[in-house]
């Protein structure tokens, strides 16, 4: 049964899969998280506290949990996380100098 449905970046997945039990899907899915993860759990915290202290009413914490992980590094990668809203110069400035620190 579904209690609760929140987005989770993807250091949050790999946290939790350590808590299921060893099984072929599992090692496929830590393959995979190896592949593609970007940042150390940390940094990845940190990102979305950063992001979360801007306070922008347009970010959602699926915007949020998206740019950790994805790490855009300008305007065109960010805008892609943005289908659904449109940002503006300011806002998209804030949130690229955010990952820049």
């Amino acid at each position: 049964m579904i209690l609760e449905r929140q987005p989770l970046n993807l250091n949050e997945v790999k946290e939790i899969l350590e808590d299921i039990e060893d099984s072929d899907k599992k090692e496929e899915i830590k393959l995979y998280l190896k592949k593609i993860l970007k940042t150390k759990p940390e940094k990845t915290k940190k990102i979305k506290e950063d992001l979360e202290k801007l306070d922008l009413l347009k970010i959602k914490r699926e915007h949020i949990v998206k740019i950790a992980d994805l790490l855009p590094g300008d305007v065109v990668d960010l805008n892609k996380i943005f289908m659904d809203v449109n940002l503006n110069e300011d806002e998209t400035n804030k949130i690229l100098d955010t990952l820049k620190k």
